[in-house]
């Protein structure tokens, strides 16, 4: 019997369950149930409103606008000089092909010695 035991004591502590061999122990501590007190919920007392501003009316005000014609001069612009195009680059000439290289013989395997 041992720590993997169901039914002995040690393998109860080690499973960490109880049963007839390992009963539990009692608290003989009296339960205490704290008081519940009632509150009663006073009223708050209520802030008169605060007093709105009277705003005072807006009069409307025209105004005059003068509108001067002005001749507008419209000046062309100067075209740039044109750059004169680089040389056409010359197509480089495509790679030779290598040879493709012979392929060595390959050396014989060493046996084993056994």
């Amino acid at each position: 019997m041992g720590k993997g035991d169901k039914k002995s004591r040690r393998g109860k502590i080690i499973l960490g369950s109880y049963g007839v061999r390992r009963p539990r122990k009692k608290n003989n501590k009296p339960e205490v149930k704290p008081v519940k007190q009632i509150l009663t919920k006073e009223p708050k007392e209520k802030k008169p409103l605060k007093e709105k501003k009277e705003h005072k009316e807006v009069t409307e005000v025209k105004e005059v606008v003068e509108v001067k014609e002005v001749k507008e001069v419209v000046k062309a612009r100067e075209s740039k000089p044109e750059k004169e195009k680089a040389e056409v680059k010359v197509a480089k000439a495509p790679k030779e092909k290598k040879e493709v290289k012979e392929e060595k013989e390959s050396k014989p395997k060493k046996e084993k010695k056994g």
